[in-house]
């Protein structure tokens, strides 16, 4: 069962995400709660993915995202927005985000995003990730000398899992496409975050964007 909480400070968003996911097979949102008390409901519920509205008016999201992010066994977050090209998402990424999504992301593909979420995967509405890619500035910037000298550390199987990891691929799902076993996509990554200095799988997707290992068609499906 993979445990949600959504923090959000409507109400009624609240509501309907609970009332989608836990509709769905083996998600429960065991809490939801506006941003004043979000640490603290998290801390007590020990959720294993957090949806995490990036734009409140009682606390700030970004602030809230740090706070979850540095706890002992921290929950996955994703951010949730209301904005195609909000300006605060690369923030959230390279904060340790594990994705973004609209809040009018259609019911059906809710809990789908819950699960790639819960499984190590990258989330990225497919609108909100062409705004980042093309619109935010830094995401096309290119990588300075120290950067490019890690990421040509990377051996050819590691480039492959890392345009993968960028595609919003959980383990399993890398293992599927490139023929390896779950646990050796584990191995591959730990060795990418650790070769290129980063500390989540979407920081490392935003090193191998402005790196330019990824395609016009990552860029603008990462996600999906």
């Amino acid at each position: 069962m993979i445990r949600v909480v959504v923090v959000d400070d409507e109400a009624l968003v609240r509501s309907g995400f609970q009332l989608i996911l836990n509709a769905a097979d083996h998600i429960e949102v065991v809490a939801t709660t506006a941003g004043a008390e979000a640490v603290d409901t998290v801390q007590r519920e020990r959720p294993d993915v957090v949806l995490l509205d990036i734009r409140m008016p009682d606390v700030d999201g970004l602030t809230v995202l740090r706070q979850l992010r540095a706890m002992p066994d921290a929950p996955v977050v994703a951010m949730l927005t209301t904005f195609d090209a909000d300006e605060y998402i690369l923030t959230a990424l390279r904060s340790g985000a594990a994705g973004f999504l609209l809040k009018d992301t259609e019911p059906d593909q809710l809990a789908q995003l819950v699960r790639t979420l819960a499984a190590g995967g990258i989330v990225m509405s497919p609108k909100a990730s062409r705004a980042v890619w093309q619109n935010h500035p830094g995401t096309t910037a290119t990588v300075d000398d120290a950067e490019a000298a890690r990421v040509g550390r990377l051996t050819e199987r590691e480039r492959e899992v890392l345009v993968l990891i960028a595609e919003g691929l959980s383990n399993a799902d890398i293992g599927t496409r490139i023929h390896l076993s779950a646990g050796t996509v584990k191995d591959h990554v730990s060795a990418i975050l650790s070769k290129l200095r980063v500390s989540s799988r979407i920081q490392a997707a935003l090193l191998a964007q402005r790196a330019g290992l990824l395609g016009p068609r990552n860029r603008s499906e990462s996600g999906r």
